[in-house]
């Protein structure tokens, strides 16, 4: 009777002890994927990914040709212009992008951001950074079938022009990001931009340049704050002047930047 009533017990227990091992496992290994999805998050937002970034000065060139930018006060002004601006204006395309990081959501935000940009001189800087994000993404992260995908359906298409907005908003929704982290790395990214395009215009020094992404970083989250989850119905130019600035940067008769 003891060794019948002993037998399900020891059954039962192996059982526990299996059901057990099986959810630790589970759960390593989905540690294991979240750790390796915070490597390519990361990746995404480092200075050496070669998207064409920094060949752009976001119009700064422009704006120090036309003595409207002339020291450090003017360019921090400068800097948190563009970051207002691209809150209204471009942050709607990266939220909507990053909520649904699907093919059709991304070619109608690509299609629209084309019919919204006026300006010749950022629309070609828009496409020529998107289409190497893409590019690039494509190469790095080849575990993302959707990027190789999308490449090899869309490259020389005539239907959509890769502005960088939402071709950054699709990748972070495709590494995981949420639509706010998302839209915080857009500001983030054209911060960093704008402030290295200083330092290689001999504005500001290097160390300068750290201390003011520093000081402007409040100022970048609250734009984030102010303008995150809209609609691309919503988008809009708050800043006209800078807007004409940048169109003037192809005029310009000797530069260093594309735009």
């Amino acid at each position: 009777m003891l060794m019948e009533s002993d037998h399900p017990v020891s059954k039962k227990s192996k059982l526990v002890h299996s059901s057990d091992s099986a959810m630790e496992e589970v759960s390593a290994n989905a540690a294991g994927l979240n750790q390796n999805l915070q490597w390519t998050q990361w990746q995404i937002l480092d200075s050496i990914l070669p998207t064409g970034g920094f060949a752009h000065s976001y119009g700064l060139e422009a704006a120090m040709q036309s003595r409207m930018v002339n020291n450090q006060e003017d360019l921090r002004s400068f800097v948190i212009q563009i970051l207002e601006n691209t809150g209204s204006l471009l942050l709607p395309f990266v939220y909507c992008a990053s909520k649904s990081p699907d093919a059709a959501t991304w070619v109608k935000m690509d299609q629209l951001l084309e019919a919204t940009l006026t300006n010749e001189v950022s629309r070609k800087a828009s496409t020529s950074q998107g289409s190497a994000l893409l590019r690039v993404a494509s190469s790095v992260f080849t575990e993302i079938q959707a990027l190789q995908d999308l490449r090899q359906t869309y490259l020389g298409s005539k239907t959509v022009s890769f502005h960088h907005a939402p071709i950054f908003g699709l990748i972070c929704g495709l590494v995981g990001f949420d639509s706010e982290t998302a839209q915080r790395s857009y500001m983030f990214v054209t911060m960093r931009d704008v402030i290295s395009a200083a330092t290689r215009l001999n504005l500001i020094g290097p160390l300068a340049a750290s201390v003011l992404q520093h000081q402007v970083s409040p100022d970048a989250e609250r734009m984030v704050q102010k303008w995150r989850d809209r609609d691309v119905a919503d988008a809009s130019q708050t800043a006209p002047l800078l807007d004409a600035l940048q169109g003037c940067h192809a005029y310009m008769f000797s530069r260093l930047f594309c735009s």
